[in-house]
């Protein structure tokens, strides 16, 4: 589910983009079959009554030269036996707008009032009305035929009425099967472009997974290689890269392992025979000053080396823990006090906040997780310093043992938080270092199926806060 989640927005593009497109595509083309077969099928109605008025009319010739008397007794005669009466209305209506006869019986009354009667009158041509009766409300087609007297005069108006119910009904049935055959056509599109989205989806998906891997160290693995196409071009350098990165971090960590190891003989000289020199009573005070800067510097310059040696255990697997049951709180007092006492002498005040619960022993790298607390200490002095202040704190919490450390400086910026925990990151911190302290830490605490998080305090500074759990059930 969360990988489909991930890949919403290319199937949302592809929705958008393609389907969209076939469900407009298809609605057009309901629209234009049911628009047309409407106009083809009223159309063909139209034409069918304009001819049967015409012929009717031309039959009525032989009695226009009658006089009006006999005219109407003529045309009362036809409505009265007219045959097709179930399905069309005949009537005749006089030049001033009385209806003279009705097939419908209906006798001198009122004509209905749409426009195809005085058009056909005014213009002496056929002409047509759809529309809604005025008096009924029912949808109509009326076609009305002019009937002229031998002297050119417009005497009356043959005029041919049907019901337009069946017709609106064949054109719904029309729109109803149009509609069904665009939702078969747009589901038929839907269900064979599936295939086609999953096929690039999937490899997609995987390309994703595995490249999420080689981010997170995994240097080396490959993709499956399905295709070849353009996905498959793609996964072919991936490939590429993973091998490629995977060779350069195995050099960069043989050549890390081979320079700490060369460094550490000429430390070992350089802080032996800086120790034995002070020992000497007959140093000058900037001979002696001298030589405490190289005996620290010397110190600080191991601790980076042991530190690239640690990062290169981790590289190649060899870092690993001697776990026994032990006292984490007294290890972890035991590095607060000890380190107190140094950060007292750069004018930095440990604040120690000691835990009131009972705190049980937990199986742990001893050394290990000391070298976590001394470490996560040191960082704190390094860049929070200028606070003049560091709260240390351990508890016993949801069966878990919490240690927090927290610096007064000015903290980390919030786009840099993400980083601070990878290898060789520093990001705008000015302090000197190796950059691999906090990762080393994060692997330790790992190792315990722990968590160290960092963020910055409300107030100023950064919190560290790093959970064991006790195993506790």
């Amino acid at each position: 589910m969360s990988k489909r989640k991930k890949l919403a927005g290319l199937e949302k593009r592809w929705l958008v983009n393609n389907v969209s497109i076939m469900i407009v595509l298809a609605a057009v083309l309901v629209a234009a079959v049911t628009v047309s077969m409407a106009a083809y099928y009223y159309s063909n109605l139209r034409s069918g009554l304009e001819a049967k008025a015409k012929t009717t009319t031309d039959f009525f010739g032989n009695y226009i030269s009658q006089s009006y008397n006999e005219y109407y007794q003529s045309c009362i005669k036809f409505a009265q036996t007219f045959e097709q009466k179930d399905s069309l209305e005949l009537q005749f209506i006089s030049a001033s707008g009385k209806l003279v006869a009705s097939s419908y019986g209906q006798w001198a009354g009122k004509a209905p009032a749409t426009e195809d009667i005085s058009n056909a009158i005014s213009s002496q041509q056929l002409a047509h009305f759809m529309g809604k009766n005025p008096s009924t409300g029912e949808r109509i087609l009326a076609v009305s035929s002019p009937m002229i007297y031998s002297n050119g005069e417009v005497i009356g108006v043959l005029r041919y009425v049907t019901s337009l119910r069946n017709a609106d009904r064949q054109v719904l049935l029309i729109a109803v099967i149009a509609i069904a055959v665009g939702l078969l056509f747009i589901a038929f599109m839907l269900f064979t472009s599936s295939f086609f989205i999953r096929s690039i989806i999937e490899p997609v998906t995987q390309i994703t997974a595995t490249a999420k891997r080689i981010a997170a160290g995994s240097y080396g693995v490959q993709i499956q290689k399905q295709f070849d196409d353009e996905i498959g071009e793609l996964a072919d350098t991936i490939n590429d890269m993973s091998v490629k990165i995977g060779q350069s971090e195995k050099t960069q960590a043989e050549f890390i392992s081979s320079v700490s190891h060369e460094l550490r003989t000429p430390l070992t000289a350089i802080s032996g025979w800086g120790e034995t020199i002070m020992s000497s009573e007959d140093l000058s005070a900037e001979t002696r000053r001298g030589m405490l800067i190289i005996l620290r510097e010397a110190k600080r310059l191991t601790g980076m080396v042991e530190e690239l040696l640690e990062f290169t255990r981790m590289q190649d697997g060899r870092f690993t823990l001697n776990v026994e049951d032990a006292d984490l709180l007294a290890e972890f007092e035991d590095t607060v006090f000890m380190y107190g006492s140094r950060l007292k002498q750069e004018g930095i005040e440990l604040q120690y906040d000691p835990c009131e619960d009972e705190i049980p022993e937990i199986p742990c790298d001893v050394a290990r997780m000391r070298q976590v607390f001394l470490n996560i200490l040191d960082n704190a002095a390094k860049h929070g310093g200028d606070g003049k202040r560091i709260d240390a704190s351990i508890a016993h919490e949801d069966q878990a043992i919490v240690v927090r450390i927290r610096d007064y400086g000015p903290g980390i910026p919030e786009e840099e938080l993400p980083h601070v925990k990878m290898k060789f990151y520093k990001g705008s911190s000015k302090a000197r270092g190796s950059g691999i302290g906090l990762a080393v830490c994060e692997e330790i605490v790992t190792m315990h199926n722990g968590t160290l998080t960092l963020q910055n305090a409300e107030g100023g500074g950064t919190l560290v806060t790093i959970s064991i759990p006790t195993g506790e059930e």
